[in-house]
């Protein structure tokens, strides 16, 4: 694993740009860093809508308000110094997004903690960046985390939490 291979996992969420904005002001102008920003996508509960159409709707607005926030997470990075071709952003979409039907990879959504560190491993990135969601422990010991399930699961890379 490259430990200048940088993967920042977002959600979107205050502590997702706390994460770009920490890893954006650590690295600075340094060289020879590639980061990337990876998000999983979760797609509206399908369950909560009254028809096909409001679900696509949704859908597609959850999708340019996590592509509006992957752009700025870029523009922070290249921002603070780093090349503007050592930044990438990923979006892998779920397998039953009601927008990107047609991607060639996508989430099976069973455990987004599993398909960040699938994608750390195949990336080859040696540090993992993951902002700690605003969850009680009563709440992450019932619930669970994807942040926690990451630190638990995570093999041959540093992980960095950013609260």
């Amino acid at each position: 694993m490259d430990p200048k291979k940088i993967l920042i996992a977002v959600d979107a969420s205050e502590n997702s740009a706390r994460a770009v904005n920490y890893v954006a002001e650590l690295l600075g102008g340094s060289d020879g860093f590639a980061v990337t920003v990876l998000y999983i996508e979760r797609p509206p509960n399908r369950d909560l809508f009254a028809d096909e159409a409001s679900w696509v709707e949704a859908g597609q607005a959850q999708e340019l308000r996590i592509r509006t926030f992957l752009k700025q997470a870029k523009t922070t990075l290249t921002g603070h110094g780093l090349a503007q071709d050592a930044v990438n952003i990923a979006y892998v979409p779920h397998c039953q997004s009601p927008v990107n039907q047609a991607a060639a990879e996508c989430s099976i959504g069973t455990s987004i903690a599993r398909d960040i560190l699938q994608f750390q491993q195949r990336g080859d990135f040696g540090t993992l960046v993951i902002g700690r969601r605003g969850v009680s422990r009563a709440e992450e010991f019932l619930f669970g985390s994807v942040t926690t399930k990451v630190t638990h699961l995570a093999k041959d890379c540093t992980v960095w939490v950013v609260q």
